[in-house]
């Protein structure tokens, strides 16, 4: 493997995160280059960037999948590092990330994710338009592309997958519940716009049968229950995504 095949490029895109973006960013630095997408940002979040790296690239998207596959497309290194500005990568993770970029014959891997809310680790119940278990953060560059929808784009991957990492990323959700039910909203309406366009939004009986579901899925399937009644509060906003949705796209021009 050679040396630039065996670099690192941690990519942050980012709308208005100055609150959060310097406490990403500076867990980045063991990485090789940091490039940071600004998205129509009206905030501080470029002054902040410009602290870390020269590696900025400013503009406006109207999907999700178009200013994350530029940024992907602007990172020199062979491995690319993709990273939410509500992310944070542990010392212990870094090590990890930095040990299989040179020794890795897989193209791809998935990064287990800590989810915390209000600063309160919530291991379990996860799902729908919240945090995640893991997903495919590192990558080596043009093995995986977004997607065109507005929230959560469908992936393509290409090459090989390797062994999950045994270090978590931190993420913070949300600082408390009125966050996260402003974050069911913003999902919802993007969603609502998708389905619009697509032409099909659903039926009402098959929206009201994922509400139970979605619900079981967090709360049951993925032992939502062991956080107690936060557990049951992600399974309900879970539950509720997708029939806020059709009722936007059907009852809402816009």
């Amino acid at each position: 493997m050679t040396s630039s095949e065996a670099k690192i490029s941690a990519l942050v895109v980012a709308h208005n995160e100055e609150k959060r973006l310097s406490g990403c960013l500076e867990t980045l630095r063991f990485a090789d280059e940091i490039v940071v997408v600004l998205d129509k940002c009206t905030d501080g979040s470029r002054d902040i960037a410009a602290g870390f790296t020269d590696r900025l690239i400013e503009g406006a998207w109207e999907l999700e999948g178009e200013r994350r596959n530029t940024g992907i497309e602007a990172c020199a290194g062979g491995w690319v590092l993709e990273i939410d500005a509500d992310e944070k990568v542990p010392e212990a993770l870094a090590r990890e990330i930095r040990e299989l970029a040179t020794t890795s014959d897989a193209d791809r891997h998935d990064i287990p994710v800590d989810n915390h809310v209000g600063g309160r680790l919530i291991r379990f119940g996860w799902g729908a338009s919240f945090g995640r278990g893991a997903h495919t953060a590192l990558f080596r560059k043009g093995c995986k592309v977004w997607g065109n929808e507005r929230v959560h784009p469908k992936l393509s991957f290409g090459g090989t997958k390797g062994a999950r990492l045994q270090n978590a990323i931190h993420h913070d959700v949300d600082e408390n519940i009125s966050g996260l039910i402003r974050k069911l909203d913003s999902y919802s309406t993007a969603n609502a716009r998708d389905l619009r366009e697509s032409g099909d939004v659903g039926s009402f009986r098959h929206n009201v049968r994922r509400i139970f579901s979605r619900f079981y899925k967090c709360y049951v399937a993925r032992r939502g229950y062991k956080e107690g009644a936060w557990g049951f509060l992600i399974a309900l906003l879970a539950g509720l995504y997708p029939i806020l949705s059709y009722l936007k796209a059907r009852l809402e021009d816009q």
